[in-house]
C-alpha cells in the first residue's frame, strides 16, 4: 500500500513539474518571436537546472540563432566581478576597502575629496561624486572611450552631491574607477585579472570581458526598435559609453552565469566570510537618505511583498538587458540575457511563480 501511495506521489510530482516546464516555455515565448533578436533563459531549483533554452536571433545580418551557449553583454551585472577582484585583494591584503581614493589617484583636483572617499563608497554607489561626464556634448569621443576616460571626469569634482556613505546614487563611472584600482595593484589588465581568478575557477571558459569592441565571434548583437519599427544595431560604436568595460565589459552566457553563481556559492574564489560580505547590506550608521540601504558590496538585496529575499543584479547597455536573480530561502536561481529591451521585472515576476511550484 505505501509503494502503492510512493509511487502515485512521485508520479503526481513529475507531472507537475512537466506541467511547470511547459508554462516556463509558454511565458518566454509571450515575449519573444522567431526571426527576430530575443534572448537566453536557465532556470535553477535546488541546484538542479529545471528549464533553459534560447529564443530568436543572435545576428540580424547572419541570421544566427540565441542558444544558451550564446553571449550576451551583461552591461552592470560585470560590476559584481569587478567588486570580487576588489575582494579578492582585499583578502589577500594587497588592499583595504578603507583605502581612500587619494592613495590610488593623487591627480584628484580636490585632495580632500580623494581622501574622504573610501574604496567601499565606490562598491555601495555611496560615495558622493558626482556622474559628471558630458556624454551628450562629448557624443562620438564616448563611443570609444574606456574606463580611465570615463573615469577622468570624476578627478575633476569640486563638491560632493552628500556625505560619504549617507545615501545612494547610482554610478557607472566609480565601477571604471574600481577597476582601474586592480590595475594599479596587481600591474595587470583588471581583465586579465578576472579571467585568471573568477573566470577560471568559475569554469567561465567562453566568456569573456572586452577593451573595446565587442568579441568577433559567438556573440549576439544589441538591437532596438527604431521609429520605423526596424531593428536596429545599437552596441559597440553606436551606444555611448559601450567600450567603458568596468561597468559593463563582461560579455558571457545563461549557462556560463550558472558557473559564476555556483562559485558564489561554493566559495571557489573567495572564502565564504568575504562572499557573504558581499551579499549582506553593508552597514552605513549615519544613513539618511529615503530610500532604506540595500545594497551589498555591489549586489542588490531585495524582499518581496511576501518578505523573500532575492539577491541580484540586472544590466542595461545598448539593447542588451539582463537579469541576474538568487532567491536563497527558496534556493532559485534565474538568468535571463536579452539582445533586446525586454520588461525584465514583469518576467521575472513570473518566472518565480512558476519556479515555486517546482518539487
Amino acid at each position: 500500500m505505501f509503494n502503492h501511495i510512493n509511487a502515485h506521489f512521485m508520479s503526481t510530482t513529475a507531472q507537475l513539474n512537466k506541467m511547470v516546464t511547459v508554462q516556463f516555455w509558454t511565458i518566454f515565448q509571450s515575449y519573444f518571436n522567431s526571426g527576430e533578436p530575443g534572448g537566453a533563459a536557465l532556470v535553477v531549483k535546488d541546484n538542479r537546472i529545471i528549464y533553459m533554452d534560447g529564443f530568436g536571433l543572435a545576428d540580424m545580418k547572419t541570421k544566427q540563432p540565441i542558444n544558451t551557449k550564446t553571449l550576451f553583454n551583461v552591461g552592470s551585472i560585470s560590476k559584481t566581478f569587478v567588486a570580487y577582484g576588489i575582494l579578492k585583494l582585499a583578502q589577500e591584503r594587497k588592499l583595504s576597502l578603507d583605502d581612500d581614493l587619494y592613495q590610488y589617484f593623487t591627480d584628484f583636483k580636490n585632495t580632500g575629496i580623494a581622501k574622504k572617499v573610501k574604496l567601499y563608497h565606490l562598491l555601495t554607489h555611496t560615495s558622493g561624486i558626482p556622474d559628471s561626464r558630458p556624454v551628450k556634448e562629448q557624443h562620438d569621443f564616448y563611443l570609444t572611450a574606456k574606463d580611465e576616460e570615463n573615469f577622468a571626469p570624476l578627478k575633476q569634482t569640486d563638491a560632493l552631491q552628500f556625505e560619504p556613505g549617507t545615501q545612494y546614487r547610482y554610478s557607472n563611472p566609480a565601477f571604471n574607477g574600481l577597476a582601474l584600482i586592480i590595475e594599479k595593484v596587481t600591474g595587470k589588465k583588471w581583465q586579465q585579472y578576472i579571467s585568471e581568478n573568477i573566470y577560471k575557477p568559475a569554469e567561465m571558459k567562453t566568456s569573456t570581458i572586452t577593451d573595446g569592441p565587442h568579441p568577433e565571434t559567438g556573440v549576439s548583437h544589441g538591437y532596438v526598435l527604431n521609429d520605423k519599427k526596424e531593428f536596429e544595431e545599437l552596441d559597440y560604436g553606436e551606444e555611448p559609453t559601450f567600450a567603458a568595460a568596468g561597468n559593463g565589459g563582461v560579455w558571457s552566457s545563461v549557462e556560463e552565469l550558472w558557473n559564476y553563481e555556483q562559485a558564489i556559492q561554493q566559495h571557489k574564489f573567495l572564502p565564504v566570510e568575504w562572499i557573504d560580505k558581499s551579499r549582506t547590506p553593508y552597514p552605513f550608521p549615519d544613513w539618511k537618505d529615503e530610500i532604506p540601504q540595500r545594497l551589498g558590496l555591489s549586489w542588490f538585496i531585495n524582499k518581496d511583498s511576501m518578505g523573500h529575499q532575492m539577491i541580484g543584479h540586472t544590466g542595461a547597455q545598448g539593447g542588451f538587458i539582463s537579469d541576474y536573480c538568487w532567491w536563497p530561502e527558496e534556493k532559485i536561481f534565474y538568468v535571463l540575457l536579452c539582445n533586446i529591451p525586454k520588461p525584465i521585472q514583469e518576467i521575472r515576476k513570473r518566472v518565480y511563480e512558476a519556479a515555486k511550484m517546482i518539487r
